[in-house]
């Protein structure tokens, strides 16, 4: 095709130089040289195609001679390609008849090492007389027996030296928390005394036909003892808040002077306001000393009521702030999240502001508020954790019930009378005895440990034990203990021999 184009373009310009020849010839043929000329030109265009068309159809032989020699080589590599494969294929077919082959001798040896046990296991019940589950039985208990002392040395060895790295490290760790907190106050006094000038005054304070005592104990709900001293008068009440609002407006009284109803009335308003004024302060300044910014100003309001609030002597928002600083110091030493640790300590007994409004447990309560004022689920688990009724499931709520037996349990925090500390004795040792093979019982350390001695007979190594946390157990779930109480189970054997 490309042949034939150049020809016909050759083929083209020969007709125009012939039919400029032809024009020439129609003029009347006046000049021959430029005829002769022009004949001379077109027959070197055509040679000049000529030669044209021959090269590129050479070139073009040779391009179709290599083309058909790539062709012939792609061939020659498949049909090599394809033997290959070939005995590669067969090479594989032999390969799985072998692997078929040596599976199934596979399974021949081990049905035959099967036929052997069971003969073996056959003959060897025959000869024991017993069958091969009461074999493996009597196998397991004569282990037992010859590795029992062994198991209970190294499980004794396995104890004792996890209980002394862990107790060393609770011990630094403790008192490095210790030694960073320092309490203004352990005790306060929750009885308070007015002093008064003189025994005028007292006859002014009961008024004629005692009129204005008894506005006084109305308006206040708390009790005036004012003959128990001859130079103070002593309030009383259940209600902390009360007799807070009480001794601040007996104080305003007496140093006024004027006492009558009306001046009672307008006293005790002025006492309540300014109480609730001194219970926010109290709330804010106990946040700050804690560390714990942002919270509610209601929330505020209850907890700086426990200013006026006690627990065994133990000022309850003196125990928040102190709570709040060792949880967030044991949170800081172990890595846990110390702002939570401090928040839920801060509130953990904030509950007791109102628990002689709302019948609930006081952490109940307490977990309530957090709730109510959305501080975050890990604040209300912590505080709800901090009594046994709620297992805790977060370090968090673990270093927030520590710091709580040690706020509470430390010496001087709190106060404790002979006859309860007598009961607490008495009931740590009676939940001790109620086991099987207990021979005797102390409480010694204040009840912080119960030795336990238990009769050898009745009661082998590894069972002592097992007793020791049971009886933990038991403590734990029934008693109401400050701390933390250990329990040492002790079993004495004693051999004797006379030679005679």
């Amino acid at each position: 095709m490309i042949i034939q184009s150049i020809l016909a373009v050759l083929i083209g310009a020969a007709a125009g130089v012939g039919g400029s020849v032809v024009l020439l010839q129609k003029k009347g043929k006046s000049d021959e040289k430029a005829l002769a000329l022009a004949e001379k030109k077109a027959a070197q265009i055509v040679q000049q195609a000529e030669a044209e068309a021959a090269k590129r159809k050479a070139e073009l032989l040779a391009d179709l001679e290599q083309r058909q020699q790539f062709v012939r080589d792609l061939e020659s590599s498949a049909k090599q390609r394809d033997g290959q494969l070939e005995r590669r294929s067969g090479d594989l077919d032999q390969k799985i008849k072998q692997f078929e082959t040596q599976q199934k001798e596979l399974e021949e040896i081990k049905e035959a090492v099967r036929s052997v046990r069971e003969k073996q296991e056959q003959s060897l019940a025959k000869i024991a007389g017993m069958t091969k589950d009461e074999a493996r039985e009597t196998l397991m208990q004569h282990v037992e027996r010859s590795s029992k002392d062994e198991l209970l040395r190294r499980m004794q060895s396995l104890d004792e030296m996890t209980d002394n790295e862990l107790s060393a490290e609770a011990k630094k760790r403790l008192a490095t928390v210790l030694a960073r907190v320092a309490s203004d106050f352990t005790v306060e006094n929750t009885v308070f005394a007015v002093p008064i000038p003189n025994e005028e005054m007292k006859g002014r304070l009961i008024g004629k036909e005692g009129r204005n005592v008894q506005t006084f104990e109305k308006a206040t709900g708390v009790d005036l003892l004012i003959d128990e001293s001859p130079d103070s008068v002593l309030i009383s009440s259940f209600d902390p808040m009360r007799r807070e609002i009480g001794r601040v407006a007996l104080e305003a009284l007496v140093k006024d002077g004027r006492v009558n109803p009306a001046k009672i009335e307008e006293v005790v308003k002025k006492a309540e306001e300014d109480v609730q004024q001194a219970a926010r302060k109290a709330g804010e300044n106990a946040a700050l000393e804690a560390k714990v910014p942002g919270l509610p100003k209601d929330v505020l309001k209850i907890l700086g009521a426990l200013k006026y609030r006690s627990s065994y002597g133990q000022n309850q928002l003196a125990h928040a702030v102190e709570v709040s600083k060792i949880a967030g110091i044991l949170a800081e030493e172990i890595g846990a999240d110390a702002q939570v640790v401090r928040k839920a300590g801060l509130l953990h007994d904030i509950g007791k502001a109102l628990d002689h409004d709302i019948k609930a447990p006081h952490h109940h309560i307490s977990a309530d508020i957090a709730k109510r004022y959305n501080l975050g689920d890990d604040v209300v688990h912590a505080i709800i954790a901090h009594h046994d009724d709620v297992e805790p499931t977060t370090v968090e709520a673990w270093i927030v019930r520590t710091a709580d037996a040690i706020s509470g349990a430390r010496p001087g925090a709190r106060r404790v009378s002979y006859e309860e500390y007598v009961q607490r004795m008495r009931d740590l040792e009676s939940a001790a005895l109620s086991f099987a093979g207990v021979d005797k019982v102390f409480a010694i350390q204040a009840g912080r440990e119960v030795r336990v001695f238990v009769r050898p007979g009745d009661v082998d190594d590894l069972a002592a034990a097992k007793l020791a946390k049971e009886i933990a157990a038991k403590i734990e779930g029934e008693l109401s203990y400050p701390g933390q109480v250990r329990v040492n189970v002790i079993r004495e054997t004693r051999a004797a021999a006379i030679a005679a």
